[in-house]
């Protein structure tokens, strides 16, 4: 573990043998499969599973997450362990992925559901609308981004993409385009300040614009998928 045991803690609390039990499968398991990067074992907690967790501060309790284009279960899973209040759900089109996060789910007990499937997908936007939150990381630019999470989620919900360095740019170029689509003004707003010597950037998008559908949104089952 590259970061002391006392940051690990504050951030996972009684989920950190979980966090462990899944940095362990992403040096091993995760590595051999491609999901991660050889050079990426050594930064595992700071720059993926703590980077990820800490965004628990933007999400109320008892939220549906929809983990958009989750690939290697970042953000999503980190988020699921250390917020077991939430349900979480991780959508990933790749059938080879959605194989990896099934596994990952069972493996450390998770109440987190697996659904294979795109965003912009009708079946899926009907599957998983009302979502209270939309997480994604290093998905899209943040218009297209939105475009996607938009339809998944309930008037009020809110779209929270992890970015960079660059975010306050990306703002700057692409609010104007998700204004117009029914979003509020992106905001850029910082997690894990005073717990995480590199805190996480994040983009906060609220949905204004009322839902069009009367369909009363269907809760995922475990591990569903569409074939």
């Amino acid at each position: 573990m590259t970061v002391s045991r006392e940051t690990s803690i504050a951030v996972f609390g009684e989920g950190l043998t979980a966090a462990v039990q899944f940095a362990e499968l992403l040096a091993a398991v995760g590595v051999e499969r491609g999901l991660i990067g050889p050079r990426e074992v050594e930064r595992l907690w700071d720059r993926h599973l703590l980077n990820s967790a800490v965004v628990a501060e933007a999400i109320p309790e008892g939220a549906r997450v929809v983990d958009l284009g989750s690939g290697a279960g970042l953000p999503g899973v980190p988020l699921a362990i250390a917020r077991p209040d939430l349900e979480v759900t991780l959508l990933e089109p790749m059938a080879r992925r959605v194989a990896w996060l099934t596994e990952v789910v069972d493996t450390l007990s998770l109440s987190a559901h697996v659904v294979r499937g795109r965003a912009e997908d009708p079946a899926i936007k009907q599957q998983l609308a009302g979502a209270d939150v939309v997480i994604a990381r290093a998905v899209a630019p943040l218009a297209r981004l939105w475009t996607w999470s938009a339809p998944l989620l309930r008037q009020g919900g809110r779209l929270v993409a992890l970015k960079g360095e660059s975010a306050g740019e990306e703002v700057t170029r692409d609010g104007p385009a998700v204004t117009r689509a029914g979003g509020s003004l992106p905001v850029v707003e910082q997690c894990g300040v005073g717990v995480l010597e590199v805190p996480t950037t994040i983009v906060v998008v609220e949905r204004l614009n009322e839902q069009k559908s009367g369909r009363k949104p269907r809760r995922a089952g475990k591990h569903a998928q569409r074939h």
